[in-house]
């Protein structure tokens, strides 16, 4: 079944708890969401306020799909450039899909759906991700994006175990 995704969905206590469960389940799961296993709640919190204040203040928007029983099954925030010379463009951050709804395409569709979203937004003609290595920018390429840049070890994941920062770029014209 396909998920229902919605671009900037009403924040309430049930999204923020839900975003803040699928982030911790994406982490704890190693996804290359910004934090390293084991994590909690209360370690990914901070980050998602951070998130929640650029929502507010019109500098990012949230992209969400919900599965068919309603739960947040994949998020992704897609963030405008502050800089007036890159304001044709934006960043796609925090893409997740939940680890139980993994192989079957979702990513695929979120990717898919931001793209829409993007398309819809004044003025964008690409969107730019980081991803640290480890097979996702083959993922991030299949879906369309290409890549633009490489940093060698650029992210430590731990002491010995280092990944190269990449961009990846999907142009929407």
């Amino acid at each position: 079944m396909a998920l229902e995704f919605t671009l900037d969905p009403p924040v309430d206590p049930a999204l923020r708890d839900g975003i803040l469960a699928l982030w911790t389940d994406v982490s704890n799961a190693d996804g290359a969401v910004g934090f390293v296993p084991p994590v909690s709640t209360e370690d990914v919190r901070p980050e998602l306020v951070r998130h929640l204040v650029a929502m507010a203040e019109g500098r990012s928007r949230l992209l969400v799909g919900l599965d068919e029983a309603g739960r947040i099954a994949a998020a992704a925030f897609l963030t405008f450039n502050a800089h007036r010379l890159m304001r044709h463009w934006i960043w796609l951050y925090t893409v997740m899909v939940h680890p139980r709804h993994q192989g079957k395409g979702y990513g695929r569709d979120l990717l898919a759906a931001a793209a829409g979203a993007a398309r819809g937004m004044r003025g964008i003609t690409a969107i730019r991700l980081t991803c640290r290595g480890a097979g996702l920018e083959r993922f991030y390429a299949s879906c369309g994006y290409k890549e633009v840049g490489r940093v060698p070890d650029a992210i430590r994941v731990s002491d010995g175990d280092y990944r190269d920062d990449i961009t990846m770029l999907l142009p929407l014209l």
